[in-house]
């Protein structure tokens, strides 16, 4: 099963995810927990996270970048659910052995995240990718759409139809 965890602080103004989570969610096996549809008081139930997490073979982390970053409720998330003793630390196996995707989307091309002595996307990613490290899950490519402030409806649609493409084989894989 794929646990997509969506975190778009403003949905209804989405161009990239709308479209994306729109075509996931026509997939057979996917979940879509949507943080700031179930928490928009940003409490979040930790056992009713951690039990959609203990069911999935495949978690999807998918998000807008919002200054370089994560948005606000997906970094509670992490703190709050990615407990002491559940997903690392001693007894914290709970994720091991399990898989990891962020499916990220941004405004700027690609060019605009070459900044500094660093270029490229990837260094962005090292947060979120040590800390599924850190909790035992494997990290798998990133799913990134860039420039999505200036896409066209036609393009948007394509890149949402290759990321139920990617999902799927995803899936097909996990199934063996």
């Amino acid at each position: 099963m794929i646990l997509i965890i969506y975190a778009h602080p403003y949905p209804h103004h989405s161009h990239a995810n709308k479209r994306m989570i729109e075509h996931a969610a026509t997939l057979e096996g996917v979940e879509i927990r949507s943080l700031y549809e179930r928490y928009p008081d940003f409490n979040i139930d930790v056992a009713a996270e951690q039990e959609a997490l203990s069911r999935a073979d495949l978690i999807i982390w998918q998000h807008p970048m919002q200054w370089y970053s994560v948005p606000p409720l997906f970094k509670l998330w992490l703190d709050k659910v990615l407990s002491h003793g559940w997903a690392y630390g001693h007894g914290g196996t709970a994720l091991r052995n399990k898989s990891v995707m962020w499916a990220v989307t941004t405004g700027g091309d690609e060019r605009h995240f070459a900044i500094g002595e660093h270029p490229g996307f990837d260094i962005l990613a090292q947060p979120l990718q040590a800390t599924a490290l850190y909790c035992g899950l494997k990290w798998l490519a990133p799913f990134v759409v860039h420039s999505t402030f200036v896409c066209d409806d036609e393009t948007l649609q394509a890149t949402a139809r290759h990321y139920k493409q990617h999902l799927q084989s995803l899936l097909e894989v996990a199934n063996g």
